[in-house]
């Protein structure tokens, strides 16, 4: 199996779990054991152990990457690059799917608003609780997202998943860390190095059961899902999908041969296995351990960059969770015979582009995104319940385009600081 690439591993996984899990189902017992328990145990286990890692790893690659390098002109200056591509990448990502959902129109149907065709009657039980989760925690107010920042406890933050709390306190620790005695702060950096390469050699060998974690997650998804429910909402899944594919291979792609100069390919297939791990998790923070060893060891990006742009990203930018947001709204609005002026698709796109980034740390972050701008452009909020059809298996290509964004932004960075990376073109 060494000599087998994992990404082929991984590949052959999910086509063996898709098969499993629509055979099996959710019901299929033997010797009064469930398979879909089985599958439940392995992915659970899995993704267990991949966020087992992510809180030091970040810590630490953080605290490394910025006690490394001169916190002056140097921080500021990469930190300046990383959240301009982000802004970038993730307008981009939003213009395509504008584009998209207005030429294919999937909300219709023969000239017919799709609502009014196939007398859908929306099922709002799936998501009061995120429409109580919006009410509670004011998702819209960009004062709660700086104020979610700042960690009361960062031991608290840290044991709750609040990555936006503790990458703060990270670079902060990082920034000072170098402001003290050089004695005790080299202690302290040769603390947080060791921590990193530990946290980096447990990575390497959680990688190796990706293959059996990936086929009890998409075994699990596929046997209360199947492929049946994907029909009603062909034309919207198809238009989501086709317009994360041209964000990832055209757009990036673009991004990485004119401008960081390397082969696109090239990259593509060293992250392969973060890329298919991560559409099988659906959690661009789960797939962090591995994004990053990719990073470094695929596409030869140097840790003081990958420790940096890679956190960050897998916190704020949500390329493909943009673009789903800005597709999800059109899509409410021409399936309930609404239309929208450009005035009003402006809206969408400017508050889809605000919402990626403030509410990502918030559990169903996409779903709670969609609310806020249906209602900030007035769209019937029950539409809604149209789109939980289709949203686990977008949710895996989504983040899967996430992923691979942060890893785009990690490279282009890198080639701008002067890197020489492992795929640069000649």
């Amino acid at each position: 199996m060494k000599r087998f690439p994992l990404h082929w591993q991984i590949l052959l996984a999910i086509v063996l779990a898709g098969i499993a899990g629509v055979a099996t189902g959710p019901d299929l017992a033997v010797a009064g054991v469930r398979i879909y328990a089985i599958y439940d145990f392995l992915g659970t286990l899995f993704l267990n152990a991949l966020m087992m890692l992510v809180v030091p790893l970040i810590a630490a690659s953080i605290i490394t990457g910025i006690s490394g390098m001169d916190t002056g002109g140097s921080f500021a200056r990469l930190g300046l690059k990383t959240i301009a591509f982000y802004l970038a990448s993730s307008l981009a990502a939003i213009l395509v799917g504008l584009v998209l959902v207005n030429a294919i129109q999937p909300g219709q149907a023969g000239g017919e608003p799709l609502a009014d065709r196939l007398h859908w009657q929306a099922d709002t039980s799936e998501f009061e609780a995120v429409l109580e989760q919006v009410d509670e925690q004011g998702a819209t107010d960009l004062v709660n997202i700086f104020l979610r920042m700042v960690p009361t406890n960062v031991l608290g933050a840290a044991a709750e998943g609040d990555m936006l709390a503790l990458i703060f306190f990270s670079l902060l620790f990082g920034f000072f860390m170098t402001r003290i005695t050089p004695r005790y702060s080299q202690a302290l950096k040769d603390f947080w190095q060791g921590v990193f390469e530990t946290m980096m050699a447990m990575t390497h060998w959680v990688m190796r059961f990706t293959p059996l974690g990936v086929f009890g997650l998409v075994a699990k998804t596929l046997a209360t899902t199947g492929f049946a429910a994907v029909v009603p909402m062909l034309m919207f899944f198809a238009t989501v999908a086709l317009a994360l594919v041209i964000h990832m291979l055209v757009v990036l792609g673009l991004v990485l041969w004119g401008l960081a100069r390397v082969r696109p390919l090239a990259h593509l297939r060293a992250m392969a296995p973060a890329l298919l791990t991560a559409f099988s998790t659906a959690s661009s923070a789960a797939t962090l351990p591995l994004t990053m060893e990719r990073v470094e060891q695929g596409s030869g990006v140097s840790a003081r960059t990958t420790g940096f742009v890679l956190p960050l990203g897998a916190t704020i930018n949500m390329d493909g969770t943009a673009l789903y947001e800005c597709v999800a709204a059109l899509f409410i609005a021409q399936a309930y015979g609404i239309d929208l002026s450009l005035t009003q698709q402006f809206v969408i796109v400017l508050t889809a582009l605000l919402t990626s980034i403030g509410v990502a740390g918030i559990p169903a972050a996409s779903l709670v995104a969609i609310l806020i701008i249906l209602g900030v452009v007035g769209l019937p909020l029950e539409g809604l319940g149209l789109l939980m059809v289709t949203d686990r298996l977008l949710d895996m290509m989504r983040t899967a385009v996430n992923v691979y964004s942060d890893t785009c932004g990690a490279v282009l960075i890198a080639r701008s600081e002067g890197e020489s990376t492992a795929i640069a073109r000649t």
